[in-house]
């Protein structure tokens, strides 16, 4: 019987088949090492253009904040002159109040019987001063008062005596109220 001896080929063929193995792990390492780097890098691009982006992002955050200091800087000056506005707009109409006010005194007042010496107007309230040759003069004067303002108070009456001249004259002092203007009678004719 012939015999073969298989051992050397045996042999040879584990050691191919562990080179083949290794060379296979080696392999499957490059490829996962090469995968790695090939992830890293794509991150690393991502993380630079998120990068740029952020500087861009924060460059025109920066740029509007000056334009919202701008527009704060620009409603604080409106505001300001709306105030002024309004302010010379009621100094315009008290003008016209004041003057208002100081006719329909001339008017009411009773000629050569009696003398206005202090007029205050403060908001809607009217304090006035005089002096009146009697108290029929106060009266008549207080009744035409009563007609144009409303609440019209006597505070205080008293004596005063002129020696020199001998007449007694009555110092007075009231207060009242500013009427709100009374509809003409054509308005109410439009409105029914």
């Amino acid at each position: 019987m012939i015999r073969i001896n298989l051992l050397p080929f045996r042999a040879a063929r584990k050691k191919e088949n562990v080179r083949r193995q290794i060379s296979m792990f080696l392999l499957t390492f490059a490829l996962v090492i090469i995968a790695v780097i090939y992830y890293n890098v794509m991150l690393n691009s991502k993380i630079k253009s998120m990068e740029t982006r952020n500087k861009d992002t924060r460059v025109q955050i920066a740029k509007y904040e000056k334009i919202n200091k701008e527009i704060e800087t620009i409603k604080k000056k409106l505001d300001q002159l709306n105030q002024k506005i309004k302010v010379i707009e009621t100094l315009d109409s008290n003008r016209k109040d004041a003057v208002k006010l100081l006719e329909s005194m001339t008017q009411l007042i009773v000629p050569e019987r009696m003398w206005l010496t202090s007029l205050d107007a403060k908001g809607d309230n009217i304090a006035i001063t005089g002096v009146a040759l009697d108290e029929r003069t106060i009266a008549d004067f207080m009744i035409k008062l009563q007609q144009a303002y409303s609440n019209v108070t006597l505070k205080s009456l008293k004596q005063t005596e002129i020696k020199s001249k001998s007449l007694n004259l009555k110092n007075f002092s009231m207060t009242l109220a500013k009427m709100q203007p009374k509809p003409a009678a054509s308005e109410k004719v439009k409105k029914s």
